[in-house]
Order: C-alpha cells, then structure tokens, then sequence
C-alpha cells in the first residue's frame, strides 16, 4: 500500500510561504525515527487540471538531506494544491506524507505601492492614498482591508 512504511519516518513540521507574488518555499523535518540514509522528495499539483511537479531546487541540511524546497512562478488557482513529500531507504520503506493546502492562506503579502501623502495645512487635513498589494490570487480591491498609523513628532 501507498502508506506503508516504518512508523516516525515521514516528514514532520511541514510548512509552506509564499512571497514576493510568486516564489513559495517549504520546508520539513525528519521523521524522528527515519533511518540516517533517508532522502526526502518533495511532489505538488497546483489544481487537478495541473501536472505534477517535483521541487527543481532543494533545500539540504548538514548532512545532505532534503529538508525544503524552493519554488519560483507558482500562481495561486482557487483550488486546493496537493502537496507530498515521500522517502527513501536503503534500510526500509518511509511513509508518505500529504497534505491539502489553500495556497492564498499562505501567501504572505506584499505591501501596498504609490503611498502618497498631500497635506493641507490650512483645511488640516491629510489625503493619503495608494495601491493594493500585488498578488497571484486577487484582483478584486475589497479583498484587502488597510491600517493606517500616523506618529506625530
């Protein structure tokens, strides 16, 4: 079966971030109890419609070991993305891990661009504007809720 494998070999600790538009990195840890030859390798579907991608740039350890990946020119889809990361042994057989994500939850975001500021001291008021973050996921300006924090010195 697919899931067969020594029990604490999977990966654990797995996380992925997007940022600057389009770059994602991963990343992992050992399987607590995987044997020390154990080499990781890391597989995504962006949508079903999608081909399956292998990491193209690992992310190694002291020891050589896969522990992330890097990716460039991944655009978010409003589907789920399917992530698995499997193992090799030459000692025994490691589980599989999987796992669903939605890519827009972890985008970590841009911020906003053309900040201007026009003040008018004799009506004392201040119009401030910009643009909305660039994202792969939105285009749609009431997607984005803003903070303004005026110091004044």
């Amino acid at each position: 079966p697919v899931f067969a494998g020594m029990n604490g070999s999977a990966i654990q600790n797995f996380s992925c971030v997007i940022y600057n538009v389009s770059f994602m990195n991963c990343t992992w840890q050992a399987g607590r109890d995987a044997p020390a030859d154990t080499q990781y390798f890391l597989y995504w579907q962006n949508s079903r419609e999608h081909n399956v991608m292998e990491c193209e740039l690992y992310i190694k350890d002291e020891n050589g070991r896969n522990t992330g990946c890097r990716f460039k020119n991944v655009k978010i889809k409003n589907n789920r993305a399917y992530f698995w990361v499997n193992g090799s042994s030459k000692d025994s057989s490691i589980h599989l891990y999987d796992e669903y994500i939605q890519l827009y939850k972890i985008e970590k975001l841009m911020p906003p661009s053309n900040i201007t500021v026009n003040c008018d001291e004799i009506k004392n008021d201040c119009i401030i504007q910009w643009q909305r973050p660039q994202t792969s996921h939105s285009t749609i300006d009431k997607c984005f809720k803003y903070e303004i924090n005026i110091k004044y010195k």
